[in-house]
């Protein structure tokens, strides 16, 4: 297995790696500093597009904009001028509170969850799970998350996962042909690993992958919940990844040097890793199609 750094990129967040077939390019975003990347794995070059900070999160809408997580909004995003347009806000406000991380899912829509921190003891969390559909609507799909990353759905086109962080646990949920989710239930916790789960992608055999945020390691989960693969990585906190590259048979994980939260100063911490020889690839990820009508 080799684990090999990508240019010189430090992220203070790096966060939500998307692979771009297309262009053989890695997107990413440093979501404190609200900056979208899309990094070339042969040269390390680094195009970089400014957006509100903090970001959440991001996927591609079509083939040449983007839907984005802002504060507590999405919005679409043209890189080709920098262009943003407002879709849709969350009901909820308030300075410990913002969008996080988010995944497309295969009828269009866009699914992002909230993170509010800085909680009091027994202080339920604000905003939630939300779906902004193709036309533009915005639901709250589940509630009395914390902390959401790694929103995933299963290859099974079924089965869809969330990560509550202040919880330690990956939860999991059928989904129906409209998004609507059942009662959670819990797939994994993390805590006996020494970490919250953080951003999370799929195998085509169905296997769940996560960044352990507080170990320095990623790990993959199989169809039961069991822990079958862990690699440690030469960063104090990886905090999401993608398959990608030809066949997605890379691992692309991207790490923190300064959240705000979690910190580090290694040399390698806030860089973007590529993990080869793991024996998976990855499953293909669908673009969403919003629209909003007019």
């Amino acid at each position: 297995m080799l684990i090999e750094q990508i240019g010189t990129l430090r992220a203070a967040l790096g966060e939500c790696p998307v692979w771009d077939a297309a262009r053989g390019l890695l997107w990413m975003a440093d979501c404190r500093k609200g900056l979208i990347l899309a990094v070339n794995p042969d040269s390390g070059s680094v195009q970089r597009w400014q957006l509100p900070a903090p970001l959440g999160s991001f996927a591609f809408n079509g083939e040449d904009e983007l839907v984005v997580a802002l504060k507590e909004s999405f919005a679409r995003f043209w890189p080709a001028d920098g262009s943003l347009r407002m879709l849709a806000s969350i009901e909820d406000s308030h300075p410990n509170l913002r969008l996080n991380d988010g995944t497309p899912l295969p009828d269009g829509s866009f699914v992002a969850g909230t993170m509010h921190i800085y909680r009091e003891a027994g202080e339920p969390p604000l905003g939630g799970l939300y779906r902004l559909d193709p036309a533009g609507r915005l639901d709250r799909i589940d509630a009395g998350l914390g902390v959401v990353n790694g929103p995933a759905l299963h290859p099974d086109g079924t089965h869809f996962y969330v990560c509550d962080s202040s919880v330690r646990k990956i939860y999991r949920y059928r989904m129906d042909a409209q998004g609507r989710l059942s009662e959670r239930d819990v797939f994994v916790d993390t805590d006996a690993l020494g970490s919250a789960p953080d951003g999370c992608c799929f195998d085509r055999d169905g296997g769940l992958w996560t960044a352990l945020v507080h170990a320095g390691a990623i790990a993959r989960f199989d169809r039961d919940g069991k822990l079958d693969v862990r690699i440690d990585l030469p960063v104090a906190h990886p905090a999401s990844l993608c398959f990608g590259g030809d066949g997605l048979a890379d691992l692309y994980v991207t790490s923190i040097s300064d959240s705000g939260r979690l910190s580090a100063d290694g040399p390698m911490d806030g860089a973007l890793l590529r993990v080869r020889g793991t024996s998976y690839a990855g499953a293909p990820r669908p673009h969403c199609r919003i629209r909003p009508q007019a």
